[in-house]
Formats: C-alpha cells, structure tokens, sequence
C-alpha cells in the first residue's frame, strides 16, 4: 500500500486513450499532443511550488510531483500527462550524490573517473526502496487524473546516464564520457550493462505502479558517431525494450514504449527495430524521410522545434503533421524538469 493510501489497483476507466492508440499505430481522430517538459518553468503556479525547494526533494515528495504533473492539464487539453521527476534518480539509487544547483543545472559531488571508480556504484539496487518515491507519485497521480488522461514514465537510457556520471554535470562535448569509451571499453560495457538492469527494474516498477506508456530518453545520443552508437547505445536500448516486453506478458499489461535517442538521425532505421512501439524525432528531423525510412513499422512523435512556440499561434498552427498516424508530441528536449 502507498503511504497516501492510495493502492495501484482499481484505478479510474480512461476516458481519452487517442496518446496510447496512436501509439501502437492505430487511427485516431486527431494527433494526440504532450509536451516532454510538461511540468515546467513556463507555468507561473509551477514556479510558485518549486520556490525555495530543493529540486530533488521535490522528486522525492509523491504529493508535489503529483501537484506539478497536473498542473498543465487544468490549463491545456493535452492528451498525455508525464509524471513529474528526473532521469537522475537512477544514478542517485545506485549510490552517487547528485545536486542540482542553480544557474549550473545538475552536478555530481564525485563524478567517475577511472574503472576502478564502479566499485563506489551499488549494482543490485532495491528499486522499491531506492525509487519507492517515483512509483507512489505515479499510484497517486493516476487516480487524481481519474481517467482524464493516460500516465507516462520513464527514464533516462544507459549512455546518457553514463555520461552524467563520468562528466559529473552537462557537458558541449562530453569527452570525459567519450574517452573512456575510447580508453576503457570493457568497464563502460560493464557500467551500461550494471545502469541496464537497473533501468529494467526501475520501469517495470513504473507499470505496476500505474504507468500507462514508458519513455527511454537518450538524450546524449547524437554525441555519439554511427559505430559508438551501435556499440554503446542500440544494444542497451534494444535490451531495456526486450526484458519490460518480456516480463510484461501478462493480459492487460500492454504498455506502449518510446525511444528517444535525440540528434541520432543515422540510427532511424535500427531504433524501428528495437522493439519500441513508437520513436521520436528531433527537429532535425523530416518527419516524410523518416516515415519512408522507418517502413511504416513504429508510430513516429515529435519533431517540433520547443522554440517554435514563440511563433505566432497561426504559424504554430503550420507545424502539426496532417496524419494522426503521426504522433506529435512537442518535443522538448530539456530533460531536467527544473
């Protein structure tokens, strides 16, 4: 039982499902809209909540993220919501220490510098324990949409979690991360393979606490050339895909999943046939090439450029594809939700 006695059972009957349709490729009535930031700065009643908080003590409280996640859904008929937290919290329940500080953004204490440094990370990790936090914001959060709208989770992918851990923060060029893929390909093997099982874990525990859809960000992606990707990337996404698919073979656990590998445009043709029901394109991105290229296999999200927004509302208007076989979300790809 959750601690706002709420149980991951018995929740609302889903009134609008056109997201989760479209998803798994099927038509619908118009193009299902989210936005990847949804819970963000541009809401006054959002900045009123996170005054003074530490943002990571807000991931951890169920009651806000929950608060945050509805927000923009009393203001705007989105068809999704996205729970409220931070790729982050994967690489904090495997034992590092990570703040978020202003005007500089997220920032490890004690960054990974060398092998031997895997050793600090906890690689069996208790996600009920660890990341118990997220899935109650999620149990709580589905009942208090009362079907309005369908609930995603998700997480960040291995690279990207990678690159944080070993850049201790953002980074342009992401050469720390990059140089031990270089210098240390076994252990950067070995660390993606330990940030994979916990992924799994971490997601699976997200559907069984009510999550409806599941998004893997990697965000890092496009820091990688064609033969990096391939070898550090497509086979962790591929994998996180195939063990959440495996393990959720029982009736009524259809869950659609999303790949986001932003700026990866070489890796279009094999993120279609990574198991993902739907991939996501950045604005670079033409939505007709990627289309022909993907073959029709996996719905398509995304590709709306977040500045667009400072259009004019008849110009914005331009940007929505014609085909709601085409998901639009608005994707933008600012992941940390400060």
């Amino acid at each position: 039982e959750q601690s706002h006695g709420l149980k991951p059972k018995d929740f609302p009957k889903l009134k609008n499902d056109t997201f989760l349709r479209a998803a798994r490729g099927e038509d619908t009535e118009h193009v299902p809209v989210w936005c990847m930031r949804q819970a963000g700065r541009y809401l006054p009643e959002f900045r009123e909540w996170r005054e003074g908080k530490d943002f990571f003590e807000t991931c951890r409280s169920p009651e806000i993220c929950c608060e945050l996640t509805l927000q923009p859904l009393r203001r705007f008929p989105l068809d999704a919501a996205i729970i409220f937290s931070d790729i982050l919290v994967v690489p904090q329940a495997m034992g590092m220490n990570v703040q978020m500080l202003t005007g500089k953004g997220p920032t490890f204490t004690e960054p990974l510098k060398e092998p031997e440094d895997l050793e600090r990370l906890q690689a069996k990790v208790d996600v009920q324990k660890e990341l118990g936090y997220v899935f109650k914001a999620i149990t709580l959060t589905r009942h208090k949409l009362e079907g309005k709208v369908p609930l995603i989770g998700f997480t960040g992918a291995p690279w990207t979690l990678m690159s944080y851990m070993i850049e201790g923060g953002g980074s342009v060029t992401q050469s720390k991360a990059k140089r031990w893929l270089y210098r240390h390909p076994e252990a950067s093997h070995m660390l993606l393979k330990m940030l994979a099982d916990v992924i799994v874990e971490y997601l699976l525990g997200q559907v069984t606490a009510g999550a409806q859809a599941l998004q893997v960000f990697e965000s890092h992606a496009g820091i990688l050339g064609p033969a990096q990707f391939k070898e550090f990337s497509l086979p962790y996404l591929r994998d996180i895909a195939r063990r959440v698919k495996d393990r959720l073979k029982e009736p009524g656990q259809d869950v659609p999943m999303i790949v986001f590998a932003k700026d990866a445009h070489y890796g279009l043709e094999d993120l279609s046939q990574s198991h993902y029901e739907v991939v996501g394109l950045d604005w670079t991105i033409d939505p007709q090439s990627a289309r022909e290229r993907t073959g029709g296999k996996v719905s398509l999200q995304g590709n709306m450029d977040p500045c667009a927004l400072y259009a004019p509302k008849v110009t914005l208007g331009a940007f929505l594809p014609l085909k709601a076989t085409l998901l639009c979300s608005l994707t933008i790809t600012f992941h940390f939700l400060t």
